[in-house]
């Protein structure tokens, strides 16, 4: 299969990102870091995410930051576990949600406390809820390519979660190799499986770079026929529920790569580059761009 035109980022550093953080961001800065991404060109925005700040800390003020955002500007999407969730989403006027499932089992208690077939259920609920009120919905597959908890996941289990994800009402599904164990050969075997039931048009990936390799990942997702891509500006956060899984793929990185494959994304790198630079500081991280990358603002 040829490489496709063009590509879509689903930026998640505002949640997927800070939320593995060890710093708490104020509100202002949460803000900013969107606004930000929005003014390089991204589209579609992880903006927040509707917990408990009890078990997730940094999202603490996830709805004062929905409410400041500027409309029409990107499409800022929260993550929604439950209905309580869901409810402060429509309060902030939010208009697009996303619920997520586990590949395993083991994972799926440790990080909602409840069985896989109980999560879906549960997601029915929050997702006929949710297209009630016009709120588009995508689905989170997570551990696709292996759970620290239990090890091997099955795709064929995967492929079942993505189809009821995709029966109740979700329009696309992110596949998640929340630990970064993922191979190239892993993601065609992967892939191949679901794409014999699942368009490539309803399927995202979201991989993560624990061992440096989800670009080469992302290029065999492209060459598959895979269309939307997850990333997270200055490659911040992971998943505070997996061990290990710190170091989302950098945006700057995809785009590069994608600048480098010659398809179409509509981003500005420069402004990239720039918030990444700006977000790395607020975090007390060294930015990219000072660690002997390739990526500098021109």
């Amino acid at each position: 299969m040829s490489l496709p035109k063009a590509v879509k980022i689903v930026e998640v550093g505002p949640r997927d990102g800070l939320q593995n953080e060890s710093a708490s961001l104020d509100v202002a800065t949460k803000v900013e870091l969107v606004h930000g991404l929005a003014d390089a060109g991204l589209q579609t925005i992880e903006a927040g995410s509707f917990v408990s700040p009890k078990w997730v800390p940094q999202m603490a003020g996830s709805d004062e930051v929905f409410k400041q955002l500027a409309p029409g500007q990107a499409t800022y999407t929260a993550l929604t576990p439950n209905m309580r969730g869901l409810d402060r989403a429509i309060e902030c006027n939010v208009k697009e949600i996303a619920v997520f499932a586990a590949a395993s089992e083991a994972f799926s208690q440790k990080n909602i406390n409840c069985t896989i077939d109980e999560s879906l259920e549960k997601f029915k609920a929050v997702t006929q809820k949710a297209m009630a009120h016009n709120i588009a919905v995508r689905g989170y597959i997570s551990c696709v390519a292996g759970c620290p908890y239990q090890g091997g996941v099955d795709n064929k289990k995967i492929n079942e979660i993505a189809q009821s994800l995709l029966d109740m009402g979700c329009y696309e599904i992110s596949l998640g190799d929340t630990i970064g164990v993922a191979k190239p050969d892993d993601i065609e075997a992967l892939l191949s499986d679901i794409l014999m039931d699942i368009t490539a048009s309803k399927l995202a990936v979201h991989l993560h770079d624990t061992y440096g390799q989800a670009i080469a990942n992302i290029k065999q997702s492209l060459n598959m026929g895979i269309t939307t891509i997850d990333s997270s500006v200055a490659g911040l956060g992971g998943c505070p529920y997996a061990k290990g899984a710190s170091g989302n793929v950098a945006t700057e990185h995809v785009i590069h790569l994608l600048n480098e494959l010659g398809i179409e994304h509509n981003i500005n790198l420069n402004k990239l580059i720039e918030v990444s630079q700006f977000i790395s500081h607020r975090l007390g991280r060294t930015p990219l761009a000072d660690k002997g990358s390739k990526l500098n603002v021109k």
